[in-house]
């Protein structure tokens, strides 16, 4: 899908990005093809971003390998820490260990809550005949009974505020936020409570996680760091 790039978009742009344009002749309005930085005319959308390319707009490589929409916002997520890739790795290969058959883990692929919405959690728990599909690029709250999101700096806000209050709306029915004390995990879990969409905290481990919703859980929060 192209887009128009107006004087007045140009003339937003920085000035490497507004000298780019001019000394290709764009002084009027120019067709471009659908690249970040240039926004579509009406916001982004869900579906925007599988037509994304993964590199910059002045070809850094996988400039865009990590991003997710949220609000419509294109968001381009931080390099990970050492503590939350270890988590997020060692937390997704747990719970595919004891998932059941109808259910698997899996890490950073996306969940199209809405048009405008497609934030991609840390660790999901989706639907095993699902996740069958090689080819997919995202899931649908119906396949999706988990979500996980290992909070960074620099994702505060949004793992804690924002994207739960997205996943309760679509119906997500249970949803885990792990904080980073000291280099220790902390997990806050939190359940649907349908009648309100809002998610309800149900408890706080810091040494040991053991559950029995979604399915049965024992896991070491511990281990997952060291």
């Amino acid at each position: 899908m192209p887009l128009t790039v107006t004087p007045a978009a140009i003339a937003t742009l920085g000035e490497p990005a507004r000298d780019r344009c001019c000394s290709r002749g764009y002084a009027s309005c120019v067709t471009v093809g659908l690249q970040w930085p240039y926004v579509p005319p009406d916001g982004w959308t869900a579906a925007d971003l599988d037509r994304l390319s993964l590199d910059g707009p002045y070809g850094e490589l996988d400039a865009l390998k990590r991003i997710e929409l949220i609000d419509g916002d294109l968001i381009v997520m931080s390099p990970q820490t050492e503590f939350h890739r270890r988590v997020v790795e060692r937390l997704r290969d747990e719970l595919a260990r004891q998932a059941p058959d109808e259910w698997t883990a899996t890490r950073e692929m996306d969940v199209v809550l809405g048009e405008r919405q497609r934030p991609c959690p840390d660790v999901s728990v989706v639907s095993a005949v699902a996740a069958k599909d090689l080819d997919r690029t995202s899931y649908v709250p119906a396949d999706v009974v988990l979500v996980v999101e290992v909070v960074s700096k620099s994702s505060e806000i949004r793992d804690r505020e924002t994207k739960p209050r997205r996943y309760a709306e679509a119906g997500i029915r249970h949803f885990w936020r792990v904080e980073n004390d000291g280099g220790r995990p902390v997990a806050y879990v939190y359940e649907l409570d349908p009648a309100t969409h809002t998610y309800t905290l149900t408890g706080i481990f810091h040494e040991q996680l053991k559950l029995a919703v979604p399915f049965p859980v024992d896991l070491s929060l511990a281990a997952l760091s060291v």
